[in-house]
């Protein structure tokens, strides 16, 4: 009797958000240190806070700005800080977490969304990585409009997530 792999030769696709997880070092810059008593900005202060500060090492970095303390700090600030980012991947304004959202937001932009119409697809649950659950809710948000079935799981044991409707 011939053993016949049913996953293998099925018609599902399987997308792995890991391929599309982004490599780069990720890093949080609190400007607390950079505030009088770390709640008060000090335009003088601050303005040479940030020209002695060490920018080279943001390089190719992927990089969270925020303020840890309740200090009200101006736009201004935030936007004088990420002009000395230039040579980081990529700045946001926020926490790490933040960070990893916008990381993958950006990767799974770029998935030929044509490439999976009508398809079946598992969107893999188990890994390595760590994963933010906004990451699943944004691909069902870009797969729906598109593939005819979305599973979460692996090709041998999936949880049903989405079916279209049939069209009469």
């Amino acid at each position: 009797m011939e053993i016949v792999n049913r996953v293998a030769a099925s018609s599902l696709v399987t997308l792995d958000l890991e391929e599309h997880y982004h490599s780069g070092e990720r890093v949080l810059l609190d400007i607390k240190d950079w505030l009088f008593q770390g709640l008060l900005l000090k335009e003088k202060e601050f303005r040479t806070a940030v020209k002695e500060h060490n920018w080279d090492q943001y390089e190719g970095k992927n990089v969270a700005i925020t303020c840890s303390t309740e200090a009200i700090v101006p736009a201004w600030a935030y936007m004088l800080v990420t002009t000395k980012l230039k040579n980081a991947h990529l700045v946001v304004l926020g926490s790490l977490e933040r960070l990893e959202l916008v990381l993958f937001h950006q990767a799974l932009a770029h998935i030929d969304l044509e490439d999976l119409q009508g398809a079946k697809v598992v969107v893999k649950g188990c890994g390595n990585l760590p994963i933010p659950h906004a990451a699943y809710v944004e691909i069902t948000r870009l797969l729906t409009p598109v593939v005819s079935s979305l599973m979460y799981g692996e090709p041998c044991s999936t949880v049903p997530v989405y079916k279209a409707p049939k069209n009469k």
